[in-house]
């Protein structure tokens, strides 16, 4: 019979196989769940992910009107570098999860996007497509919605192309609001006047 300190140490590792086992069971119900109709669209979203190229895209348009929109894409585009850079210089080299197995006989390999060779957590993909949205949000409130329904889809196309686990995205997904937090804080946005302290230029 364990002691109350054993039973004190077992408990968070337990957690930990409970929740890896929770992740598994989540990524292979989204594996063999047949989805054709959205199969190549999230396919090709994901893609065109790569390198933030769609919050890329997205900044450059709101540049082009002065004001809130153009200030709104300069701390877009501050707190993707800083969701990149914590993601791929920090969480993927300290935590160095696999990638999920795809095996050669998957049940739907056209829904497939190449597999990075760099560690699984935390998404990349999705923490800089949450930090674009949480960032441009406060300061351009109208594209709340619609950039916040573009990272969540996101970060399930890393999911359904079978290039990260659930919790992959999740811990993306918090990454990318930190960042956009720290973003916000160092430059002293003020939500309700529509501009910071210190001042942002694209």
């Amino acid at each position: 019979m364990l002691d109350r300190p054993q039973r004190d140490q077992l408990a968070p590792r337990e957690l930990l196989r409970d929740l890896a086992a929770l992740d598994q069971a989540l990524y292979e119900a989204v594996r063999i769940t047949r989805t054709p109709t959205l199969d190549y669209a999230l396919r090709r979203l994901s893609a065109a992910a790569d390198h933030s190229k769609i919050s890329f895209v997205v900044a450059g348009l709101l540049a082009l009107r002065p004001g809130r929109p153009r200030r709104a894409a300069a701390l877009g585009v501050a707190a993707v570098g800083v969701a990149s850079a914590s993601a791929n210089l920090l969480g993927k080299r300290l935590v160095r999860r696999p990638r999920p197995h795809r095996a050669e006989d998957s049940p739907f390999p056209g829904r497939h996007v190449p597999m990075p060779k760099s560690a699984s957590f935390p998404s990349g993909h999705t923490a800089s497509a949450v930090a674009f949205a949480a960032a441009v949000g406060p300061a351009f409130p109208v594209a709340t919605v619609p950039l916040g329904l573009l990272a969540c889809a996101v970060g399930y196309s890393r999911i359904h192309t079978g290039v990260h686990y659930p919790g992959d995205v999740v811990a993306g997904a918090v990454l990318g609001t930190g960042a956009a937090a720290v973003v916000l804080a160092v430059v002293g946005w003020d939500a309700a006047a529509g501009r910071g302290a210190c001042p942002v230029r694209p």
